[in-house]
């Protein structure tokens, strides 16, 4: 006999699915191609976080911070008070011996031991002074150092793409152009075996079809070439295959930027990266000065001394001593070491200022060559997108023509070499514009990561 209402059971059933859907669904979902350390239709900003991730200098750069914030905490644990344990035993196989109102008297037992616990506080100490007010800045030179390698990897990368892409273009040209002269072939083939036109315009067609298969093989050699080098700056796995997802219209979207914008140095890593040094070299300043006060601790210890001239005995009975003391250390005079320091410490801080100087007069003309290098390029891009539109537009004028008998095949061949040289010149200056424009954004310090 059933005591479950149907009901109540569909209704429980239903309940259950719906709990249990999401988990069902979670176990059966198979991981993304990066998850397993790959890429599938990438873009360039799927490229740029994954060498960010995977490159080894990063990962590097990333170790160095991690070495630093040890280093740190080495130096900064001077700070805390030194608790030290010592052990000692001695065994006299003679004792000592000394003459006392002309009485020879031993002084000492056969066997000795000693515990000892001691404690040390620094109080002041320019080690531990210098490592406490520089620990903020050396965490973030370190970490503007990252920044640096990751900057220069991401322009890289970002050129070695657009680079990559350029090739593919005239892949997809020159096979475009193989179908096109196929095509031509065959009509040409046709034409002469009607009687129409002589062999000479089938073998014209036959030559630049060989040309062109030629170009195309010679390509896909470089393409080759060209995804290997993305594929080390990225850290990517060499027999993984690496495919690139890109859209030409949007690309074209986004090759203008503002030509009026000026130079900053403060958003500039490097810039940053010299400050930083700078007020390192003010603090090492600072630690020489030092030199010239004292060292100050407190330091006590506690002592368990044993003596016995039986070793069985030894520990029997104990004999403590303990003491505490102030101590302080000032060298008076060093040769003139101090000195020479103090004039080393102040002639860096010197140093770096000519590098700042130097930077800032490296970054403006960074920045006139960035710019010059982009608006020459934008007007290639602009011109070379005049001819591809003025080729296609002759190209089909002319095939027309010609098979209305009006012009010669060597006039379509003309035309169609035109066309094919057009069209790879636009996508090759399309991405030397985006590639000139990498350049103007670092030397504007808008790539930072």
């Amino acid at each position: 006999m059933n005591y479950w209402p149907t009901e109540d059971k569909r209704r429980t059933i239903a309940l259950l699915v719906a709990f249990l859907l999401p988990f069902l669904a979670f176990s059966q979902t198979t991981p993304t191609p990066a998850e397993n350390g790959t890429l599938e239709n990438a873009s360039l900003d799927d490229i740029v976080k994954y060498a960010l991730k995977n490159q080894p200098s990063i990962q590097q750069s990333l170790i160095d911070e991690r070495i630093t914030e040890n280093t740190i905490k080495n130096k900064l644990a001077d700070w805390y008070p030194q608790i030290n344990f010592n052990y000692n035993f001695q065994h006299n196989f003679i004792v000592q011996t000394s003459i006392i109102g002309g009485n020879p008297v031993k002084l000492g037992v056969n066997n000795l031991s000693s515990t000892q616990f001691t404690v040390s506080q620094a109080l002041f100490n320019r080690d531990v002074l210098l490592a406490n007010r520089t620990k903020n800045d050396v965490r973030l030179q370190a970490s503007q150092i990252t920044t640096n390698n990751k900057t220069d990897l991401a322009v890289s990368v970002s050129k070695a793409f657009y680079d990559v892409l350029a090739t593919m273009q005239q892949i997809s040209v020159t096979r475009e152009d193989i179908v096109r002269l196929e095509r031509s072939l065959k009509d040409a083939q046709n034409q002469y075996k009607a009687g129409i036109v002589d062999k000479i315009d089938f073998k014209r067609a036959t030559i630049a079809l060989n040309n062109t298969k030629a170009a195309k093989k010679s390509n896909e050699e470089i393409l080759t070439a060209k995804l290997e080098y993305l594929k080390s700056l990225m850290g990517y796995p060499k027999e993984q295959a690496l495919k690139l997802q890109y859209d030409s219209l949007q690309m074209e979207r986004e090759i203008f930027l503002d030509t009026l914008q000026n130079a900053e140095y403060g958003s500039r890593i490097e810039y940053q990266l010299l400050n930083t040094q700078k007020k390192l070299l003010d603090y090492n300043l600072q630690y020489q000065k030092w030199s010239y006060l004292p060292t100050v601790s407190a330091n006590g210890a506690y002592n368990l001394n044993f003596q016995n001239n039986r070793f069985v005995d030894l520990y029997g009975k104990n004999f403590p001593n303990s003491f505490m003391a102030l101590t302080l250390s000032l060298p008076i005079y060093q040769g003139g070491k101090r000195k020479t320091n103090i004039n080393t410490a102040e002639w860096q801080i010197k140093r770096v200022d000519l590098d700042i100087q130097r930077l800032k007069m490296n970054i403006d003309a960074e920045y006139a060559n960035a710019l010059s290098a982009y608006k020459a390029n934008l007007i290639e891009l602009l011109a070379q997108k005049d001819n591809m539109d003025l080729a296609k537009e002759v190209y089909d004028i002319i095939q027309l023509q010609y098979k209305s008998g009006i012009k010669t095949y060597l006039e379509v061949i003309t035309s169609e070499a035109d066309l094919r040289l057009a069209r790879i010149n636009y996508y090759s200056s399309l991405y030397q514009v985006l590639a000139s424009k990498v350049d103007v954004q670092k030397a504007l310090g808008q790539i930072n990561f």
